[in-house]
């Protein structure tokens, strides 16, 4: 779909905020959304979660809607499937993507069943000690709940020590928790444009934080972190993560748009697929717009771009 005329969005909603532990990420995304689109000539209109946009829509209000919640309800399908039985359309993927997504777990699963280099994990036993998970699995492990993100209740785990607080941070966040092997090396990112056989992927990025690892601090606040692009691989090394990142889209039936986080091993250069984002962030510091820019699509231009991805079929 290649839209020139703003008119033919009709009346928009930016559905932004909403109450999962993003809420603060997604304002930010939201308010960068509205301001590009209204630039475009774009009737965009900010709606603050998804029991006011349910009420705006009843009240037919609005024509479609932009997805910019992060987490939990707006990100793992919920939102996907109340818009589907309206008849709304909206951006990104659909349900089952946008479920499988945002299950870390469930995302790994596939990606495993088809051969798609993601890092060794395990789900975490209700009861296990960490001596237990430790015996199981061994060190060093990344211990994370398996449906939040911005790395809320994530925890680097070299020691024993580092096991129990990891595993009491991600019980009190609640849901399934996954040990994944901790891989020493590079983290890139990768982001995805389009759907079907137009999807295409941006440059890669290598991400440097000054901190331990890349945690909410270092992904929104820091101006410390480096974002390299290019990302200093070799062409034929990029061009195989961008591959990767493209089967794993597809792979969970992704469109419109995503975001897929891998990391390299420094010894064995193989590259790990993490997880993949559906509806990135879009702040200041966030990743998508960088690697746009990278291929000359301005911020405007992306937000118009995935705003596109609401007039596809699912």
């Amino acid at each position: 779909m290649n839209i020139t005329n703003p008119a033919d969005f009709g009346r928009v909603a930016v559905v932004m905020g909403g109450s999962s532990r993003e809420r603060q990420v997604s304002l930010w995304s939201g308010e960068a959304v509205i301001a590009a689109l209204r630039a475009r000539g774009v009737d965009a209109t900010a709606i603050d979660g998804i029991p006011a946009l349910m009420q705006a829509l009843f009240e037919k209000r609005f024509d479609r809607v932009f997805i910019i919640l992060h987490g939990p309800g707006g990100e793992d399908g919920t939102l996907q499937g109340a818009l589907q039985a309206l008849g709304v359309p909206y951006t990104g993927s659909g349900v089952l993507a946008s479920a499988l997504g945002m299950d870390k777990i469930r995302t790994k699963r596939v990606w495993q069943t088809l051969n798609l280099s993601t890092a060794p994990f395990v789900v975490v036993d209700e009861q296990e000690t960490p001596d237990q998970l430790i015996a199981r699995f061994g060190l060093p492990m990344v211990i994370k709940p398996a449906q939040e993100g911005s790395t809320f209740g994530v925890t680097l785990a070299r020691d024993a020590e580092a096991v129990a607080e990891g595993l009491k941070q991600a019980r009190a966040i609640g849901g399934e928790i996954l040990a994944e092997r901790l891989i020493d090396g590079g983290e890139y990112t990768v982001a995805i444009l389009g759907t079907g056989a137009h999807a295409r992927a941006l440059p890669v990025i290598r991400i440097v934080p000054k901190q331990v690892f890349y945690d909410f601090d270092a992904k929104y606040i820091s101006d410390a972190t480096e974002y390299l692009i290019p990302s200093g691989l070799s062409a034929d090394a990029e061009a195989a993560m961008q591959a990767l990142s493209l089967k794993a889209f597809h792979s969970l039936g992704c469109t419109g748009w995503s975001r897929l986080d891998v990391m390299v091993d420094d010894t064995t250069q193989q590259p790990y697929l993490l997880e993949v984002n559906t509806a990135p962030g879009m702040t200041s510091h966030s990743l998508v717009p960088k690697a746009a820019a990278a291929v000359g699509i301005s911020f405007e231009q992306l937000c118009w771009n995935i705003l596109e991805s609401s007039f596809q079929s699912r």
